[in-house]
């Protein structure tokens, strides 16, 4: 193994963003439900009066970006009222969506089965996708195949996020031990900026990250791509960010729920049509949210990347909750056949001429 090799440190994982969830209730839209009974029906009980939105500062989120800063939302809302929240991790959303404290939430793809799995499969639904593709294994350039991995210390975002079980999982398929030994890898959870400063200073060997981290260590640390995700799937495709909205908000508001999937797809819509201002206007959202816009280089590279969709990808939870059983993370893959309510968002492609999404038999058709 190459001697830049180091036992990565145990970080703890950073904190949301801007808004702890004690501090989010006073906006919240809340809906009159039996408390002892969680899978009742909830009556249509028109446009709420306030939508209670998260997402996180990061470019494969770049649909609530750019739906947030160019008031998409909010024109599309009328006059319900949008309040945003933005985090860093995804258990932070998962713990507002499921303390009622959120209502709609750009969220990664393992953290919304675990939001799913976490009730029993009755508080959250799938309503859409937002990006696929966009995570890569990087690499120290003497690391030049997986022969070369033994010894080595990879980050990973956070336990259990989606990058940790795409990585745990192909060690899994590869016969690769995890530990520290000299025929094994250790996988670190970092926080992604940390990431960076510790792969230059020769502490990791790697990370399997989300855009823009695998951009931002192949052209400011000289990292190589060992593996791009895309290659592990079908197609190409896998489901990185999605939109996940509360059973109950969805059944009591579909009007207010339509309205943001309409925003959402017209804005793929407009930014396939138009990438180089819609990347542009993302991060000047980033630049807003966190002090830190991305280089053009960084930029180009991670946009190119990911692939802006509307379409969940639904088929492919079933292998990512498998893929969890393989990578030690989970003991059984739950069971999903009520996971999704797309039609709202087929509702709103048959309305603007396009072909609706395919929820391969997990769609909520209570």
């Amino acid at each position: 193994m190459n001697p830049a090799s180091r036992r990565g440190p145990q970080r703890a994982m950073a904190a949301a963003l801007v808004v702890p969830i004690a501090l989010i209730l006073s906006g919240c839209s809340r809906v009159e439900r039996d408390s002892t009974d969680q899978t009742a029906e909830v009556a249509d009980q028109g446009p709420a009066e306030v939508v209670n939105l998260g997402y996180f500062p990061n470019i494969t989120h770049w649909s609530a970006l750019i739906g947030v800063a160019d008031g998409r939302f909010e024109e599309a809302l009328g006059d319900t009222r949008l309040e945003t929240h933005t985090f860093n991790a995804g258990p932070d959303a998962v713990n507002g969506l499921l303390g009622d404290s959120l209502d709609i939430q750009f969220i990664g793809s393992n953290p919304t089965l675990s939001a799913y799995e976490q009730s029993d499969g009755t508080h959250t639904r799938l309503i859409a996708g937002v990006t696929s593709g966009g995570a890569q294994l990087v690499v120290r350039p003497e690391i030049a195949s997986v022969d070369d991995l033994g010894g080595s210390t990879i980050a990973t975002p956070q336990l259990a996020n989606t990058q940790d079980v795409a990585a745990k999982k192909w060690l899994f398929d590869n016969d690769i031990p995890q530990g520290t030994g000299d025929d094994e890898v250790e996988v670190s959870n970092v926080d992604n900026a940390e990431t960076l400063a510790l792969f230059r200073d020769g502490q990791l060997d790697g990370g399997w990250l989300p855009e823009p981290w695998s951009s931002r260590l192949v052209i400011e640390a000289d990292a190589e791509v060992l593996v791009d995700e895309r290659d592990e799937w079908p197609d190409g495709r896998f489901p990185t960010t999605v939109i996940i909205a509360r059973t109950e908000f969805l059944q009591a508001h579909p009007e207010t729920v339509e309205a943001i999937l309409r925003a959402h797809v017209e804005t793929v819509l407009w930014a396939r049509e138009n990438p180089e201002v819609a990347k542009a206007s993302a991060n000047e959202e980033l630049e807003r949210l966190t002090g830190n816009p991305l280089d053009d280089e960084v930029l180009d590279r991670a946009w190119e990347n990911i692939e802006p969709t509307w379409d969940p990808d639904a088929g492919g939870f079933p292998q990512l909750a498998e893929n969890s059983v393989d990578a030690g993370l989970t003991d059984e893959a739950p069971e999903l056949s009520a996971f999704s309510d797309l039609r709202p968002l087929n509702r709103v492609l048959t309305d603007l001429g396009e072909e609706p999404v395919d929820d391969a038999g997990l769609d909520d058709e209570s």
